[in-house]
């Protein structure tokens, strides 16, 4: 975004749901950053959804048919840290779509949902301020586009809802055992789930009678409005104007006096409906034909022609734009010492004395461990040697704000005065209630450009993104402190469905190990703020053995992410890292470090 608006900054700049924008603020951030259109998260219902088009300043999109991925869009990175077929990238391989077992459960297909359909709430999106709808058809056949964008178009434009026969088209270009709406409305769970249905052969005459829609010509969704004037003595006369309010006028031959069938306005009309192999369509026909007069059909078919190039004409133009150049920044090498250490947990009993002597320099710890007394924590807070920050959740739908806003209010006169963030629009919430501001891995920083938004926002540091080769990051500039993680299970997923509770048809959020791929590996599942859910990898990133390139590529910081660790294992790798043991897990991977991603 940076880049493009030093190089074309005229150009109307479009958030991706690959931002992860899901609440007012993240839509505000998108608006004060110079955007013009956010396409918020799936995973919104229409209340949330009325919410932000009433308050944002800025156009909001709204995804309505197609395939929804379980995942957060923006925050999966499974295909990456799998098969490095980053779907951040746009070349994910889909592993969401596979079967998993959940353990002690028959899962079967856990992490893969029906596709999205909304055709029949247009007049509800409209009416609650959406700007713009979008299709998506990623990997689709164009019979599919066809059908699917032609159904969606009339029920825009029409404001009628889809008919029997619309409802099973759509179902027949393609579902997975039907289609849901279950974000929209608000109804989770495992009834939004579904798999590929083979395709019936019954189905070839429609796909083979939507391509040839699109092989004949362009499809007509531009309205047109024409008027003749036939007169005797004068040449004929035709105009038409259409949606943009364009204009053209042509005149033909002089008509002559009938000797056998006259000019009727019937006939006008039918020859200027006949608007085929153009974008155009016929919304209506005026004029005055007068009577006992003969044109050639063949006339009249030339002028339509003329006329609708000259429309054509005038609708080509686009906008001049300014064009600029893209000046990288200056360069900053990063820190030139040894990087401090800092780690994260999941659950305060993850502390312990142990871990405490070893002073790590941050304690990363979920704003849910707040909620309750603990101890052990209070240790770690009023501990001078250690900075306690705490961890917003990634996800903070609009409803949510007032709890985390409560627990935050109340933390920092505790002394947790640094918040690590995951998603832009929660910057300027932790800055709201006073708090120092470092980037999560959810902001997916992957180039120097985006340190460099990030330092202008405010931030005081930031996460790399694990998707980024070691190489990479030591070739980046570095204006902003950079942290990397560098020990744990990585995140893969998060997920406002939950699997537990669609596994197990209970919540069971303590007692539930996780999903089981078909080669028996094991990825762990962990409840996340709001009943969402957390997807791991199976193996935990491990690069305590490789720190002297750790130590050589310009971070501030490396991370040691605890996630399943008990108190003690913490402890014990937290030591390795210091170089006070041998410890090594097995089964364990450099993650895309050394791999890179396509």
């Amino acid at each position: 975004m940076s880049a493009l608006k030093q190089a074309v900054p005229e150009v109307p700049l479009h958030a991706s749901t690959q931002m992860t924008i899901h609440n007012l603020e993240g839509a505000k951030m998108a608006a004060a950053m110079g955007l013009k259109r956010v396409v918020v998260a799936r995973e919104l219902s229409r209340k949330k959804l009325a919410y932000i088009c009433k308050n944002a300043p800025i156009e909001i999109e709204v995804f309505v048919h197609g395939a929804l991925c379980v995942c957060y869009s923006g925050q999966c990175y499974m295909s990456a840290i799998i098969g490095r077929r980053s779907g951040n990238r746009g070349v994910c391989a889909q592993p969401c779509r596979l079967g998993y077992n959940a353990v002690g459960h028959a899962a079967l297909h856990p992490l893969s949902l029906k596709d999205n359909s909304l055709v029949s709430y247009m007049d509800e999106l409209a009416s609650i301020g959406v700007a713009s709808v979008k299709i998506e058809g990623r990997m689709k056949r164009p019979e599919y586009s066809a059908i699917v964008t032609g159904i969606y178009a009339r029920a825009v434009h029409t404001g009628k809802r889809p008919s029997p026969e619309d409802l099973t088209a759509l179902q027949k270009a393609f579902s997975r055992q039907g289609f849901t709406d279950g974000y929209y409305t608000d109804k989770l769970g495992s009834e939004m789930f579904g798999i590929r249905e083979e395709e019936k052969k019954s189905d070839t005459v429609m796909f083979a009678t939507a391509r040839k829609s699109y092989l004949n010509g362009e499809f007509q969704r531009v309205p047109v409005r024409f008027v003749g004037a036939i007169s005797a003595g004068k040449r004929a006369k035709l105009a038409a104007i259409d949606d943009r309010k364009n204009t053209a006028v042509v005149y033909g031959k002089v008509p002559e006096p009938a000797f056998h069938k006259e000019l009727s306005l019937a006939t006008l009309q039918t020859q200027l409906h006949k608007t085929g192999g153009t974008p155009f369509y016929c919304a209506g026909v005026k004029g005055t034909v007068a009577p006992g007069l003969s044109l050639p059909v063949s006339v009249f078919n030339e002028m339509r022609r003329s006329l609708l190039a000259e429309l054509l004409e005038q609708r080509k133009p686009a906008p001049i734009r300014a064009e600029g150049e893209f000046t990288p920044g200056e360069d900053f090498v990063g820190y030139a010492g040894t990087p401090i250490l800092t780690v994260s947990v999941l659950r305060a009993e993850q502390l312990s004395k142990e871990l405490e002597a070893l002073a790590p320099k941050i304690v990363y710890v979920p704003i849910s461990e707040f909620e309750y007394e603990s101890p052990i924590l209070d240790r770690f807070i009023n501990n001078e040697d250690i900075n306690v920050a705490v961890i917003l959740p990634r996800i903070i739908h609009d409803n949510e704000r007032k709890k985390i806003s409560d627990i935050l209010t109340r933390i920092v006169p505790m002394g947790v005065t640094e918040a690590l963030i995951g998603n832009i629009g929660h910057i300027q919430f932790a800055k709201g209630h006073g708090m120092t501001v470092r980037g999560d891995f959810g902001l997916n920083v992957f180039n120097s450009e985006t340190l460099y938004v990030l330092r202008n926002l405010g931030l005081q540091s930031a996460t790399l993104s694990f998707e980024l080769r070691l190489a990479e990051i030591r070739d980046m500039s570095k204006p902003l402190d950079t942290e990397l993680i560098t020990y744990g299970r990585l995140p893969l997923m998060i997920t406002e469905n939950c699997i537990i509770k669609n596994s197990t048809g209970v919540c069971t959020c303590d007692s539930f190990t996780g999903l089981v791929d078909r080669q028996g590996a094991l990825f762990p599942v962990l409840p996340e703020h709001g009943c969402r859910n957390v997807l791991l990898n199976s193996k935990k990133l491990f690069m305590a053995d490789k720190s002297n390139m750790i130590h050589s590529i310009g971070l501030w910081a490396q991370r040691l992410s605890f996630t399943t660790e008990n108190a003690l294992e913490c402890a014990t790798i937290t030591k390795r890292y210091m170089g006070q043991n041998d410890y090594q897990p097995s089964g364990h991977t450099r993650g895309l470090y050394y791999r890179g991603v396509e």
